[in-house]
């Protein structure tokens, strides 16, 4: 990578693009719904069941001016989510202004591991043990995804929610591969909790992206 091309990374006038789609929202409060998914590469978090590892090294994922990458958004949806790998690693800033200025909710779904940059009409945080939040993704999450791999985890799941703000939706997702036996826990956990709601993930039941 030449010079030239780090400083605009740096600046967030270039992304490492691992992949862009459209396709259904499969999860949390907007599942259902169409949107364009920007998948940037880059993460440190780690978490052994994370079923994109490819996203992991930014390396792998090539350069992409942000300006190319909002051309191409906008020819699919009006509604644009920025995922990853995790995208709180770059400055969000340069891609967040030019998908406003073309009319289009933005939203990022995050493990608020860093700082927020980036202007969001929706924040989807999903916390992990291994890299807690800031405290400036938790004052503005409109919603919370924990992740359900094992019992402990619920008390995980409290934690995060005693962190959120007052309005933010809380979520409890099975991790994918303990379905089974993570989602009547998970229906019985609610049931009790009500202000919890279940999330599932449901582009793989429809066999989606």
């Amino acid at each position: 990578m030449t010079e030239e091309v780090k400083d605009l990374v740096n600046k967030g006038e270039m992304l490492p693009l691992m992949e862009e789609f459209y396709t259904i929202q499969g999860e949390g409060f907007h599942k259902g719904t169409a949107a364009y998914f920007i998948r940037l590469g880059g993460c440190d978090v780690g978490c052994h069941w994370c079923d994109v590892k490819e996203s992991w090294n930014a390396e792998l994922h090539p350069p992409t001016l942000t300006k190319d990458i909002v051309a191409q958004a906008k020819k699919y949806s009006d509604t644009i989510v920025v995922t990853g790998g995790e995208p709180l690693m770059w400055d969000m800033t340069a891609l967040t202004t030019q998908l406003k200025a073309e009319g289009m909710q933005v939203h990022i779904e995050t493990s608020g591991a860093y700082e927020l940059s980036g202007t969001w009409d929706w924040v989807c945080l999903s916390p992990k043990k291994l890299k807690l939040p800031t405290q400036g993704v938790y004052d503005v999450a409109n919603e919370l995804k924990t992740i359900i791999y094992n019992k402990d985890d619920f008390k995980f799941a409290e934690e995060q929610a005693a962190r959120v703000g007052k309005d933010c939706i809380l979520y409890m997702q099975p991790e994918w591969s303990k379905s089974d036996k993570m989602i009547p826990e998970i229906v019985d956990y609610v049931m009790k909790n009500p202000k919890w709601k279940v999330s599932l993930q449901t582009h793989k039941y429809l066999n989606i992206p």
